[in-house]
């Protein structure tokens, strides 16, 4: 299975921007629909498209394998 790791990137942007970043924020951003977001947060399992990991990857300035990881079932 495919696990996000969406909230730690959020928390680490917060962290380093000194100020708290909510999903609105980052949908208005990115331009990813604020669903999309909710559901990489909150539904495990939740399948997305490459064009969608590019533009957070960009909007956190990190790596996919920051953002995703792959967890045995």
């Amino acid at each position: 299975m495919i696990r996000f790791k969406l909230a730690e990137q959020l928390e680490k942007k917060q962290f380093r921007d000194s100020r708290r970043i909510t999903i609105q924020e980052v949908s208005e951003a990115t331009g990813i629909n604020r669903s999309t977001l909710s559901k990489i947060l909150n539904l495990k399992g939740y399948s997305t498209g490459t064009d969608v990991l590019d533009k957070l990857c960009a909007y956190f300035g990190c790596r996919i394998e920051d953002l995703v990881e792959h967890v045995a079932d």
